[in-house]
């Protein structure tokens, strides 16, 4: 098998293990009950162990896809967690996926799609430096921030910010993981200890702001960290890591296409019943505080 098609399969299994970890983020969050220790309730719940289980899981097959193929093709097909959580999350409870939970799953696959046929690219060589992670990190700080900040529909935002979290950690994480396999320096040198740091913190980041976009239901915050998540990770690899979309210029317009496609997508889910239920009493009730959920152990999405 070589290397491109061993990425592909290690990509599809690590999809599957973030949907079921996905789903069971969003009943978690879903039991949270209003005055309740949002902390306390997950270290006592056998639900979220298992979704940080899986999370883990799946954390590890991506880290080894990332090592055989470049972010440009690894990340979009992280689309498939879509795919298999909206059945499931349905599944689980007790209903239908509507038509347009239906559509608009299958309009991001499709938006999503386009730019995995523009992915090119052989095994990853090329690596961040030191200031250039850091740049990257306290770039990436400052839009969580921005997007964290208290206001209206904080689920999709909050689910921007995860999936940004997590499409720089794959970054970083694939700058790791060249950097241990392919060369004969010493394993904790200075880049691969601060890098490593980096990853940490952001897939715990990543944790916290995805447990928190769950609270609104599953398929409109899932889309949008599909959707952001191979955009964060995407944008490093063609601007520092050296990777380049296929077809030149029009390649570049399949690319634009696809995401305005997905994009519409994610809209699309936001008007699904359980997303648009779950927003409005958030925004027009400000007297009813939303529970609080603190983060309790490392999210590896994407990792």
């Amino acid at each position: 098998m070589n290397a491109t098609l061993l990425a592909v399969a290690l990509s599809l299994v690590s999809a599957g293990a973030y949907a079921a970890a996905a789903v069971a983020q969003e009943r978690l969050a879903s039991r949270v009950t209003e005055g309740e220790s949002g902390a306390l309730r997950m270290l006592a719940s056998g639900v979220w162990w298992s979704s940080v289980g899986l999370n883990a899981a799946a954390a590890l097959l991506h880290v080894a896809a990332l090592k055989y193929g470049p972010l440009t093709l690894v990340q979009p097909l992280g689309a498939l967690t879509l795919v298999a959580a909206v059945p499931l999350g349905a599944r689980l409870a007790g209903r239908r996926v509507t038509r347009l939970e239906w559509r608009g799953t299958g309009l991001t696959l499709v938006g999503l799609g386009a730019l995995l046929l523009t992915a090119s690219g052989p095994a990853p060589d090329d690596t961040l430096t030191v200031p250039e992670a850091l740049v990257v990190a306290a770039a990436t700080m400052a839009v969580i921030g921005a997007l964290s900040r208290p206001g209206t529909r904080p689920g999709l935002r909050h689910a921007t910010a995860s999936g940004f979290a997590s499409g720089v950690a794959s970054a970083l994480t694939q700058t790791v993981t060249v950097a241990v396999t392919d060369r004969s320096g010493p394993l904790l040198d200075p880049q691969v200890v601060t890098v490593a740091l980096l990853v940490a913190a952001f897939a715990a980041g990543g944790l916290l702001l995805s447990q928190t976009a769950y609270r609104g239901g599953l398929g409109a915050p899932l889309a949008v960290v599909t959707l952001s998540n191979p955009l964060a990770a995407s944008v490093i690899g063609v601007a520092l890591l050296g990777e380049r979309l296929r077809g030149g210029a029009g390649g570049i317009l399949v690319a634009v296409a696809g995401a305005t496609v997905a994009a519409y997508g994610v809209v699309v889910l936001t008007r699904s019943p359980r997303a648009a239920a779950a927003e409005p009493a958030r925004e027009y009730l400000p007297s009813i505080p939303a529970p609080s959920v603190e983060p309790a152990a490392l999210h590896l999405s994407r990792p």
